[in-house]
């Protein structure tokens, strides 16, 4: 029998301990495999990486108080091609279904439009507040499960910042903070409870903070659901009063303000489609 795409990239899970390690993680379910792919392999995929100013021409860039100087690449065709091979990889249905076993969430399915996911770039000084993602892709009725986080970068250094903050559900403590090494994945459920953010990244100019992101998903609801659908929810660290009461409060307007004027213009983009001879 030919050996998967994911067999071919993927160092081989042991199913039990991760098991193990998951359900009883606090302060929310996840794990961290390190390594994870096979380390010719993953060294393919670093190098193919663009550098930050590169990624500035192929993604859309976040340069706002809660995500800055962060370059997200979504649209496979723009992906180098190890990168669309470690995508195939970790949504192939073998994959999917050692998650599935891993995590007791059966038939979890991969999006394949990436959405929010692929190729992230963080610049020096960049950040990602802490916060819980959104919960339902409205126009497939996808309830989101799990987030994959893949660490491609061959040199970081503890005191560069840039780790993985996994904390407790009031944000008033960080249950752990993992630097982004090379080669290694975090995953973890994707709930109410699941806050997590990026520590301040203050590697060299010449340096960016390389990782892959993916995100699975059911089609049926998650236990604990209370049917309220939700997009990103931004918290502010227990030290950063002066984002807690007034640089967030003020980008939540301004968001606000860009989604209604963003759906306006769909709606008069609409209306003008019916009335149109």
């Amino acid at each position: 029998m030919p050996r998967s795409m994911a067999n071919d990239v993927i160092r081989p899970l042991d199913i039990p301990r991760l098991t193990r390690e998951f359900r009883s993680a606090e302060p929310f379910p996840f794990m961290m495999i390190d390594p994870f792919l096979d380390d010719a392999f993953a060294r393919e995929v670093s190098a193919s990486y663009p550098t930050f100013s590169n990624a500035l021409e192929r993604g859309f860039t976040f340069n706002f108080v809660n995500e800055k100087k962060k370059v997200q690449v979504t649209d496979p065709a723009k992906f180098p091609d190890a990168v669309r091979r470690l995508n195939a990889a970790i949504s192939s249905p073998q994959f999917c279904a050692q998650l599935s076993d891993i995590t007791g969430i059966s038939a979890l399915l991969a999006d394949e439009q990436l959405v929010g996911g692929g190729m992230h770039i963080m610049g020096s000084h960049g950040r990602l507040d802490v916060h819980v993602d959104f919960n339902l892709l409205e126009d497939r009725q996808l309830h989101r499960r799990l987030n994959i986080l893949i660490y491609l970068n061959p040199l970081w250094e503890a005191a560069w910042g840039g780790h993985i903050e996994l904390w407790d559900r009031e944000v008033k403590h960080c249950h752990h903070a993992f630097v982004p090494s090379f080669n290694r994945c975090v995953v973890f459920e994707t709930s109410e409870r699941s806050y997590h953010g990026v520590a301040a990244v203050e590697c060299p100019s010449d340096v960016a903070r390389q990782s892959f992101a993916a995100y699975y998903y059911t089609r049926e609801a998650p236990p604990a659901w209370d049917g309220k659908q939700h997009s990103t929810v931004f918290r502010a660290r227990p030290d950063e009063l002066l984002r807690a009461y007034v640089l967030m409060p003020a980008e939540k307007i301004q968001r606000r303000v860009q989604e209604h004027l963003a759906r306006v213009k769909r709606g008069v983009k609409k209306i003008g489609r019916i009335v149109r001879p």
